[in-house]
């Protein structure tokens, strides 16, 4: 990979994580789903920026696009094109595909499990093989990733095979009680940003995603001891019963070697396996994988200590110290909160203690005194007790 697209994937993935807050873990996999070409789907409640996140990301690539917001009234001709009136007259049927999912190359399929069985079969076909039948025509299409977004994950069986197209399965939730002044500023930037019409220039090409696919195939190489190790938690997973067919496992790789490339490494390393935590098909196997997954990465970051993506957790020590300074002052200024502002600031004070918990910078740990004595003078006083 060149210079100037590794500097161009990394500015991508910087200002992404300037906009979005707390999202820096689902920007790498949406990063990694790119440069591995293929798909992942956001599933979490309304309002937690899925739509704004994977739009903003295709404003950063000069790429054909295509987004729709399917319903379970959306029919063929308003995703893959209408029929072509003229050619029908002449005794032709096919589609007029221009500017249509099947010439796109980045897609974004809002509430996409709302897919009716008149564009389930043919968007099936279109996002594993890349192919779009149009009359007797089959158009070869140049799709590199698309992504989806849906409130819940589909209970539908007729769209099982849909879901597994998906190879990564990212939550986007709420952010912690301790994001809070973060949210408001950000989120004041991004309608400041809609209203002025603001959208940025494309930071990467579709030509060099294209490019990059190429890349990654001649990094399909893996050490042994990786293999193993992948080896050992893939029958793991099967054997808590997350299903997970041979076609993923492969497919896998990619992703894993995708991670890599991101960060400049030639080769895998044990921390890329942090990817198998979104594979899961029901929202309660998250916690099943993470219990599975996290012991391996932690025994990886002792040893290097340096790749620990503290990212993930979307805030740094310094913010997570103004914040506790914030809680202090509520807390122990000249008008004593009521007790649903108590709540609050205690809530969000366990949240930063368990954020703290899992950085290794010498500072969480004096953070922690901190907010172990603001828990304890709050507990002492008796108000605690009440709430």
């Amino acid at each position: 990979m060149s210079t100037a697209v590794a500097e161009r994937l990394k500015r991508v993935s910087e200002t992404l994580d300037g906009q979005f807050l707390g999202k820096s873990e689902v920007i790498r996999l949406l990063l990694i789903a790119i440069v591995a070409q293929e798909h992942a789907v956001l599933i979490g409640p309304p309002g937690t920026a899925k739509s704004a996140l994977l739009r903003s990301l295709a404003y950063f690539v000069d790429a054909r696009y295509f987004e729709y917001l399917l319903t379970r009234f959306t029919e063929p001709n308003e995703i893959f094109g209408p029929v072509d009136i003229a050619a029908f007259r002449d005794g032709v049927y096919q589609r007029r595909t221009e500017g249509m999912l099947p010439e796109a190359e980045i897609v974004f399929l809002d509430e996409v499990f709302k897919s009716n069985s008149a564009i389930l079969n043919a968007l099936l076909t279109l996002l594993n093989e890349r192919r779009f039948t149009s009359g007797a025509k089959v158009l070869k299409c140049p799709l590199i990733s698309v992504f989806g977004a849906s409130n819940e994950v589909p209970g539908d069986e007729s769209l099982s095979a849909l879901f597994d197209r998906f190879l990564l399965r990212i939550r986007s939730d709420y952010l912690d009680a301790y994001h809070f002044n973060e949210l408001l500023q950000l989120g004041i930037n991004h309608e400041v940003r809609k209203l002025r019409d603001q959208r940025p220039e494309p930071i990467l090409s579709a030509q060099e995603l294209h490019s990059l696919g190429q890349e990654l195939a001649s990094r399909l190489s893996f050490p042994d001891e990786f293999l193993a190790t992948y080896k050992g938690l893939v029958f793991q997973i099967r054997a808590e019963g997350v299903s997970l067919s041979d076609r993923r496992v492969i497919k896998m790789l990619k992703l894993f070697a995708a991670s890599a490339l991101l960060d400049g490494r030639k080769q895998v390393d044990h921390s890329d396996l942090f990817v198998l935590k979104h594979i899961w098909n029901s929202e309660d196997q998250a916690s099943i994988l993470e219990g599975i997954i996290q012991p391996v990465l932690e025994a990886f970051y002792r040893d290097h200590p340096d790749r620990r993506r503290i990212g993930a957790l979307g805030v740094g020590v310094e913010a997570l110290a103004s914040e506790v300074d914030r809680i202090r002052q509520v807390l122990t200024g000249p008008s004593p909160p009521n007790d649903l502002q108590l709540f609050s600031q205690l809530k969000a004070l366990g949240e930063i203690k368990s954020a703290l918990s899992q950085m290794t910078d010498p500072q969480a740990r004096a953070i922690e005194q901190r907010v172990a004595q603001l828990l304890d003078a709050s507990l002492k006083s008796g108000r605690f007790a009440q709430v």
